[in-house]
């Protein structure tokens, strides 16, 4: 009979406990194959977000997002995608419940045991898989793990975590994010950006050369011309290319680009500042719609 048999919410940081099943299974290879499953959870940080170890009649399946691990011991037939599924409704109610300021602040192991309950109520519905057909939607997970398969953890890997050295193996590559087709006020923000960007950089030139040619030139120009540029040309990579705090790191190069113009007031007039602060804004918005094809298995873009 293929079934969840175990599970339990850890810490990535440290490895601490924050919850588990209450189970009083006595099969010794259960046994062992938890005492692996607790090697791993002190070294999550060191492999994938999504992984698969085969111990036996058993497989350890985990899954780590926003600083929290999530694993699970079932019967080696059990399903893949019933697996991965069963451990993102652990994430998500986890998300809910508890904030991350209380997370980072747990010192005593399993502070949220009351966890426990939900996760003994998913188990009964995960081991009962025709219940599950109206609740749970296994095509999303299916096509996640085609396209991102978990990383098979091997023999040797175990080995290294119970040893004094843990390295990511050299055969794993982690699979490149990819966005959202581009649309068109997409490309319309990124020209006009770039545009930007060089008539930033072309001011800068020119300052540049005023400078050389007369001492009482403040260089502190070329500076904001070369930031603005700087700043232009990062969001332009931003709404290209997948990266961790994308929205975060886009505003910062918008307010860089607002921090200059203004440092720049009495060389453009009131117009072309609103230009430039409007098509940094423009940019902004369009890297915060552009979002990751699929859903993000950290839920945190």
């Amino acid at each position: 009979m293929s079934t969840v048999l175990f599970a339990s919410v850890v810490r990535v940081g440290d490895g601490l406990p924050l919850s588990e099943s209450t189970d009083y299974e006595q099969d010794k290879e259960l046994q062992e194959t938890k005492k692996s499953l607790k090697s791993l959870s002190k070294k999550l940080g060191q492999f994938p977000d999504r992984c698969t170890l085969k111990t036996g009649p058993y497989n350890v399946n985990f899954a780590s997002a926003r600083g929290v691990g999530y694993m699970m011991v079932c019967t080696a037939n059990y399903p893949n995608v019933l697996a991965f599924c069963f451990l993102e409704e652990l994430q998500k109610e986890f998300i809910v419940t508890y904030d991350s300021k209380r997370i980072n602040s747990a010192v005593r192991p399993f502070s949220f045991i009351e966890f426990d309950t939900f996760i003994q109520k998913t188990k009964q519905r995960f081991n009962s898989p025709r219940s599950l057909s109206t609740k749970i939607n296994l095509a999303d997970m299916q096509t996640e793990i085609k396209l991102r398969p978990p990383y098979q953890l091997s023999p040797e890997d175990l080995r290294s975590i119970n040893g004094l050295s843990v390295h990511m193996p050299n055969k794993y590559k982690v699979p490149k994010q990819m966005l959202e087709p581009v649309t068109l006020p997409g490309v319309v923000s990124c020209v006009l950006t770039v545009l930007c960007g060089g008539l930033n950089l072309l001011r800068g030139v020119h300052a540049i050369e005023s400078i050389l040619q007369n001492d009482d030139e403040d260089f502190n120009y070329v500076i904001a011309f070369f930031l603005g540029t700087a700043a232009c040309l990062y969001q332009c990579y931003l709404f290209a290319y997948f990266s961790v705090w994308r929205n975060s790191k886009s505003f910062l190069a918008f307010a860089l680009i607002c921090l200059s113009n203004m440092y720049l007031y009495e060389l453009r007039n009131m117009w072309q500042i609103l230009f430039h602060v409007a098509v940094g804004a423009f940019m902004t918005l369009q890297i915060k719609l552009r979002q990751p094809l699929g859903k993000a298995p950290d839920y945190n873009v």
